[in-house]
């Protein structure tokens, strides 16, 4: 086995970095309080090649591996986990959904400007009324004088109010329960198309979620994404992928956090020395360093064999479920680590926090993820 990044890996990873102290870290509380997207920031990480980062060249993407694209997502998560959430899910679901199943045409007409981050993707699967249960969804396409014809809503989504094109998921065909699901690409502003206020959330704030809703909204043949009631099986292949990101976020901010924690515990003075001294401060920085480092592994791993083309489904869902339960837990300890100075918003490591909580629910709830890694273990693969 080896563990060493390559000389390109390595290279992309201190570009991220200097990006991020400079571009991200004095920013990041702002953005946070004021609940505000960073255009500028996307615009920037659009001219380093990373919203299209395993886009092919062709397309004008940056054709990166999978272990690449971890990189760079848990740099930016070191810095702002919101931020970091904005390349994921762009990458992760939208653009790589359109990239894995749809025709040449719309690659060719999308996925150049989704890849430069002149347009950002959002994707949309979960609704008001089904979050895990994404078979129970109710928005419907009917096929109707020539077009597909949906009407829903969708609930929760990345992107949803600074989205400039949509990967929709609708059901075609009910009877058929799995296999009567089709994705859609639609255009901000087609008409029928309407977002919701931008929802106000606990962390993550500085990433744009909104509810989306249709009525009436006509989608032509061409803009079907993969088969036509292929949608769900397409869906549970591109989630596989997005969970490897949604680990190497997870594992981003609790390193971010831990980082604050080793900073302030050579720092803060309690009987006449640094806490960082005190076996109990020492104890938790250590469980913190372990379980992250076997987070970023995991990460690693399941991002390696997805390269390889080897099944990754059962090792990214154990990265995904152990990296975000270890975020909480580091982010938790850090907020201790800096007593009352933790639960002010002077101090970061409040914010990464809360920022880690969504990694438990989004892509994916942590239930959600011991169900797959049980039903696989007791198949046998």
């Amino acid at each position: 086995m080896d563990f060493d990044l390559t000389q390109e890996q390595t290279a992309l990873r201190d570009m991220i970095r200097a990006f991020v102290e400079k571009e991200v870290r004095p920013h990041a509380r702002a953005w946070d309080e004021e609940g505000k997207f960073p255009f500028e920031a996307v615009a920037k990480l659009g001219e380093l090649g990373l919203m299209g980062a395993m886009v092919p060249e062709e397309y004008g993407g940056s054709g990166m591996d999978t272990v690449g694209y971890a990189i760079a997502v848990e740099e930016i998560a070191k810095g702002d986990g919101s931020l970091a959430l904005t390349v994921a899910s762009h990458n992760s679901l939208c653009t790589a959904h359109i990239l894995a199943f749809g025709s040449e045409a719309l690659r060719r007409k999308y996925l150049p400007g989704l890849a430069s981050g002149r347009m950002l993707g959002a994707w949309a699967l979960t609704e008001p009324g089904s979050g895990s249960d994404s078979l129970n969804m109710r928005t419907k396409a009917e096929w109707k004088g020539g077009c597909w014809i949906i009407n829903g809503s969708k609930m929760f989504i990345t992107q949803g109010n600074v989205g400039g094109v949509y990967v929709v998921l609708a059901v075609s065909d009910r009877e058929k329960g799995r296999d009567g699901v089709t994705a859609f690409l639609v255009e901000a502003g087609t008409k029928g198309l309407s977002t919701g206020k931008k929802l106000n959330k606990l962390g993550m704030r500085s990433s744009d979620t909104a509810e989306l809703v249709f009525e009436d909204l006509e989608i032509k043949p061409g803009n079907v994404i993969g088969e036509v009631n292929s949608g769900f099986r397409d869906t549970m292949r591109n989630l596989a992928g997005g969970r490897i990101s949604i680990a190497a976020l997870s594992a981003g901010i609790g390193l971010g956090a831990m980082a604050e924690a080793i900073a302030y515990s050579k720092e803060r003075r309690q009987f006449g020395q640094p806490i960082s001294s005190f076996q109990a401060i020492q104890w938790m920085l250590a469980d913190m360093a372990t379980e992250l480092e076997a987070a970023e592994l995991l990460t690693l791993r399941a991002a390696y064999l997805k390269d390889a083309g080897r099944p990754y489904v059962q090792e990214a869902a154990i990265a995904k479920l152990f990296a975000s339960e270890a975020a909480m837990r580091a982010t938790i300890k850090a907020v201790q680590i800096h007593g009352g100075y933790g639960y002010i918003q002077e101090y970061p490591v409040e914010r990464y926090m809360r920022d880690a909580k969504l990694c438990e629910i989004g892509e994916g709830t942590s239930e959600v993820q011991r169900l797959i890694i049980a039903r696989r273990l007791i198949r046998g693969n």
